[in-house]
């Protein structure tokens, strides 16, 4: 047995924002993936990724009993599948906020899913808040607390727009210009980030009105004018805005930016060479970073792990 790929996703826009209604826009990521496999031989990996498939089983055959009318999944196939050493085969890391779990749920719920929506069938956006919800739910075993949105990015393959909460999209981009100068790039920091300490330190910062003012009129602003900036590919309004967004970020999310690329990050703003921002919710893991000359940027940053997401 070898299930259907999943890729990983990469939350270009949004990070923070979203939990508190900006926009935001996920984009599949086809570097990475992952897929539902039967062991061919007995490595460590395989093993503990069974059993904590098992975990996820119990967890969300508790999630059925609590919400039948949300969602059903064929259990005892999924357990006698278990039985046999299945376990999920992937490349995405873990803790670098390009989504490894939404690949793992996406897999799952694809598989074992009853009366499961399809990528086929005309995604209305009922539908798509209906699987956004599911994936809510399956996904927080692993978060504590998930919007659902990086499952939907991988079970669909498909840019997804968030407008609101309640308001989400399938949405297309400007296709990729390989030749051009710019480019969304990863750089890799070397550490795992963990969401939920994060996630935390956030909330405990949204108790603070300063805090709560500045998301409001700048973070989210200057987010929400990126999203747009991007679908519609006004290239020069984006880098203004990104630089207002990066610059936010540096002051306001220092915690969530690991110390050794505070110099860097400054770097960029000063040389408007390329601007950076968080990847998820940060803490580690990857950097996501934006340049209108990816050749000079790569002599910049040359003794960084450098990966180009899109080029434009």
């Amino acid at each position: 047995m070898k299930g259907p790929l999943f890729y990983s996703k990469i939350l270009l826009f949004g990070e923070y924002g979203i939990i508190k209604d900006s926009k935001g826009l996920s984009i599949p990521y086809n570097f990475f993936k992952g897929a539902l496999k039967s062991p061919d031989k007995d490595s460590e990996q395989a093993k503990k990724s069974n059993a904590s498939l098992k975990e996820f089983a119990e967890y969300l055959e508790q999630v059925q009993q609590e919400n039948t009318s949300l969602v059903r999944f064929n259990l005892e196939a999924l357990k006698n599948d278990l039985a046999t050493g299945m376990y999920f085969d992937s490349s995405i890391p873990q803790g670098y906020g390009v989504g490894s779990s939404g690949a793992l749920v996406a897999a799952i719920y694809d598989k074992y899913g009853l009366d499961k929506i399809t990528v086929l069938e005309n995604l209305t956006r009922e539908k798509l808040l209906k699987l956004k919800s599911i994936f809510s739910k399956m996904e927080s075993f692993y978060h504590g607390n998930s919007s659902g949105l990086d499952p939907l990015n991988s079970y669909l393959s498909l840019p997804i727009l968030i407008n609101s909460r309640d308001n989400i999209e399938s949405t297309s981009i400007p296709s990729q210009n390989f030749d051009g100068k710019g480019a969304v790039f990863l750089l890799d920091s070397g550490s795992i980030g963990e969401t939920a300490p994060m996630v935390h330190l956030f909330m405990e910062q949204m108790k603070h009105e300063g805090f709560r003012s500045m998301l409001k009129d700048q973070f989210i602003k200057h987010t929400d004018a990126c999203v747009e900036d991007f679908i519609t590919g006004n290239i020069k309004s984006l880098f203004g805005n990104l630089k207002q967004l990066s610059n936010v970020v540096l002051d306001n999310f220092k915690p969530m930016i690991p110390v050794e690329f505070h110099k860097l990050w400054k770097q960029g703003l000063e040389s408007n060479d390329y601007y950076l921002k968080l990847c998820g919710s940060g803490g580690g893991g990857y950097i996501l970073g934006f340049t209108e000359d990816i050749q000079k940027t790569r002599k910049i940053l040359k003794d960084y792990n450098l990966e180009v997401v899109y080029n434009f």
